[in-house]
């Protein structure tokens, strides 16, 4: 059974930081193409950022480009969301999502992705 796990969320403050992390099982994450989105209270759950199966695509957000970095940690079959400088805006609920056929060209929506995790709550607040 394939299955994802968050964890990694919490309350910081403004320009402070955050490392997600997403926990495959199941399956490899290098099979698949792996995306953060987040939904805060009253909005549409928006794409974050994107790592294809081998690695060789990125994408992000534009709200969240040159703070956010995914990678690959390939030891705990995960992939991770550092977080840095982080605003108030980036609050929310946070979740990844597999895809096996998303090249990670773009970010997507929510239907091009067949399994998710739970969520993590991000909190970013003084």
């Amino acid at each position: 059974q394939l299955q994802l796990v968050e964890s990694g969320g919490g309350l910081v403050q403004p320009g402070g930081s955050l490392r997600l992390s997403c926990v495959a099982s199941g399956f490899p994450t290098n099979t698949y193409a792996i995306a953060w989105f987040r939904q805060a209270p009253g909005k549409e759950r928006e794409g974050v950022s994107c790592l294809s199966f081998n690695g060789g695509n990125t994408n992000y957000a534009d709200s969240v480009q040159g703070r956010f970095t995914t990678s690959r940690d390939d030891a705990e079959n995960a992939v991770v969301l550092q977080m840095n400088s982080l605003k108030p805006e980036d609050t929310g609920v946070y979740y990844c999502a597999a895809s096996y056929y998303s090249g990670c060209f773009y970010l997507g929506s929510i239907y091009e992705y067949d399994y998710w995790g739970q969520g993590t709550q991000v909190t970013v607040s003084s």
